[in-house]
């Protein structure tokens, strides 16, 4: 049987509490404006094979959290992934895992901001060569999988 429940709005701190009132336990739901929320460090994967890495990241291309990202990031695996090396593959691995804010890979591609020296390599090149789009390609729908 669920629990019984109210919410209540503390409006002199401003946030939302749920409250069990059964169990007599609480849960914020908003937390304060000048609560940080931390995104937790990127591991990379290691002994990963090369050809489970490159599946994943086709499949972490696609799914972005932002459609332009799924777009560029997708058309971009899906031309240039499978012929990669394992030296681009990890340098790939790490430009789309390690930016905590995918609007920062969307600036660095297009030429808003400058990209830091630790993702100024062969793939980020490439990549903002593939933004570019200098063959002017349809990219309206992230391509099939296989």
């Amino acid at each position: 049987m669920n629990a019984i429940k109210k919410c209540t709005y503390f409006r002199s701190i401003g946030v939302r509490v749920l409250q069990n009132i059964r169990n007599k336990s609480t849960v914020v739901i908003d937390p304060p404006d000048d609560a940080q929320i931390q995104i937790p460090p990127y591991v990379e994967k290691v002994g990963e094979p090369l050809e489970q890495r490159k599946a994943r990241l086709l499949y972490q291309s696609r799914k972005r959290g932002m459609l332009e990202n799924g777009l560029l990031l997708s058309t971009f695996a899906a031309k240039y992934l499978q012929e990669m090396n394992a030296d681009q593959v990890q340098q790939y691995d790490q430009l789309i895992n390690q930016p905590s804010n995918d609007w920062e890979i969307f600036y660095w591609a297009t030429g808003v901001k400058p990209v830091p020296a630790e993702f100024d390599n062969d793939i980020m090149k490439m990549f903002i060569e593939h933004v570019r789009n200098n063959n002017r390609e349809k990219r309206i729908s992230q391509p099939d999988l296989y």
